[in-house]
């Protein structure tokens, strides 16, 4: 039974599997659209949101500082590693299912099951913490324009409870950071004396989203790339217009936590990266995925870290370092200036971004459920194309509809470290595969190598493990648990009903 738990399936027979008529998909997206793909993914809630945390830090954790600019780098670092194993992969390997697929095909089926219940952090629930924060930046942008929206309708329940605790102990002093949620206990209304408090803003956008990616996946592409290009406007025009702003004495000191404040700050900043290899799950939809795939994948890693760099070192010279523990740090650097207009315009662009990487998200989270009910380790129902749209949409759907409910009632606090460890750990098994494979299989045409094999996956192996271990060890012990379920569904379903297994 062992030796059949870690028993691989073949690059040829994956390849054969992916044409099947019934479980095929159309292809469509090229190079332009792959690294609209991955810049919607990236740039995100990472740059709008949790980079004030990263830059501030809190009661849990040491802030970087100005010295987030190297958070950013070393996360960078990590990221480019791992994006030249994903683009090896994903060149060779034109399958959905991202690194599901990728250890399917090098360290045996029950790591592919590991992994591939894994990527329901990255993307499951690295969406919800996307909607809530979403939907925090959406309330904003239409109290600025004279919009009022319940706040009740738009945080959840737990948070509002916590913020009506603060307030209480600060002796009804209202910090500006939770006055939303403040808001909500205060107003919110009751049936039958219990409190409705639900981020409906947060579901909301959720099930648009799955709609969109239901009708085809060309549809959206064109609606992805639509937000990138306004996405990009937004950050530049912060670049542009917050460099005026810019007091050097606000670099001073440059690492006031010394280095472990750098540490965990990437630790934390590594949220904002997330998504880069959500394009390699687009790759049995690529024209030419052999081109295609690396250019993606590296190009929008690329150009998304200049940004950030430059943003964040644009950011930290508007304001005091440790005044931008905020959730909404871009906007509120305009607001502590007195350009008002200005912070309306970013919120605008954080809602834009936001919704890019939402749509990205939910686009690759039903392809890894299609690849995982492909080779039978899920129920075949999971595995159907839409007649019409030839896309998953029953997965898509299943995971729309999870996404939303979980989104209207969770607390984001510690869903970002959660979706940071879940994909280190893939980022991981990915590099390792990469070696595996090409000792496996030497000869195999490659369109893209990885350089300097082994030397490149093992820095990323080395460089994820140490981002991981920033992390703090609570959200250790929930990822253990996290894949013990999955082990347990894994042999309770998916080793009796393998393909592979079955086939022999």
């Amino acid at each position: 039974m062992l030796r059949q738990l870690f028993e691989t399936k073949s690059l040829d027979r994956i390849l054969k599997d992916s044409e099947r008529s019934d479980h095929k998909l159309k292809r469509v997206l090229g190079p332009v659209d792959l690294i609209a793909l991955g810049i919607g993914a990236i740039i995100g809630s990472g740059i709008f949101a949790t980079v004030g945390t990263a830059v501030a830090g809190d009661a849990m954790r040491p802030g970087a500082g100005p010295a987030i600019v190297l958070s950013f780098f070393l996360t960078a670092v990590a990221c480019a590693f791992c994006g030249l194993c994903y683009a090896e992969f994903a060149s060779s390997v034109p399958i959905s299912g991202s690194a599901y697929t990728y250890s399917y095909a090098t360290l045996g089926e029950l790591v592919a099951w590991i992994i591939g219940w894994d990527l329901i952090i990255e993307y499951a629930v690295g969406n919800v913490a996307v909607a809530i924060a979403w939907a925090a930046y959406f309330h904003q942008l239409c109290a600025g324009i004279g919009l009022d929206i319940p706040a009740w309708i738009s945080v959840d329940y737990r948070s509002a409870v916590q913020a009506g605790n603060a307030v209480i102990q600060a002796g009804g002093q209202v910090d500006p950071s939770i006055s939303l949620y403040y808001k909500a206990w205060i107003d919110h209304p009751t049936i039958a004396g219990i409190p409705i408090i639900f981020n409906f803003l947060a579901a909301s956008i959720v099930m648009i989203i799955t709609w969109l990616l239901v009708i085809g996946v060309k549809e959206s592409a064109r609606a992805n790339n639509v937000m990138v290009a306004i996405k990009l406007v937004i950050l530049f025009f912060f670049i542009y217009s917050g460099i005026k702003y810019v007091q050097p004495e606000n670099w001073s000191p440059f690492m006031p936590n010394g280095f472990s404040g750098v540490w965990v700050g990437a630790s934390l900043i590594f949220f904002a990266y997330i998504g880069f290899d959500a394009i390699s799950t687009a790759a049995e939809e690529c024209k030419r995925p052999e081109r295609d795939m690396p250019i993606g994948i590296i190009g929008s890693l690329i150009i998304c870290t200049i940004l950030y760099v430059i943003v964040a070192g644009v950011l930290t010279g508007m304001v005091p370092w440790n005044k931008l523990g905020v959730a909404d740090p871009l906007a509120a650097a305009f607001a502590y200036v007195g350009a008002d207009v200005s912070a309306g315009i970013v919120a605008m662009g954080a809602v834009v971004a936001m919704t890019a990487v939402l749509l990205v998200f939910q686009y690759g989270q039903p392809r890894i459920f299609f690849s995982m009910s492909r080779d039978g380790l899920l129920p075949a129902y999971f595995a159907k194309v839409h007649p019409k749209y030839q896309t998953p949409h029953v997965t898509t759907i299943w995971t729309g509809v999870v996404v939303a409910v979980i989104s209207a009632v969770a607390n984001i606090n510690e869903i970002v470290e959660l979706t940071n460890i879940g994909t280190l750990f893939a980022f991981i098994l990915v590099c390792a595969g990469v070696i595996i494979l090409r000792y496996k299989d030497p000869d195999r045409p490659r369109a893209f190598r990885t350089p300097l094999v082994p030397y490149i996956p093992l820095l990323g192996i080395a460089s994820c493990i140490y981002l991981m271990l920033g992390l703090p060890w609570v959200t250790w012990w929930r990822f253990f648990i996290w894949l013990l379920i999955g082990i347990i569904i894994y042999l309770a379903y998916g080793y009796r009903n393998s393909r592979l297994r079955q086939s022999q």
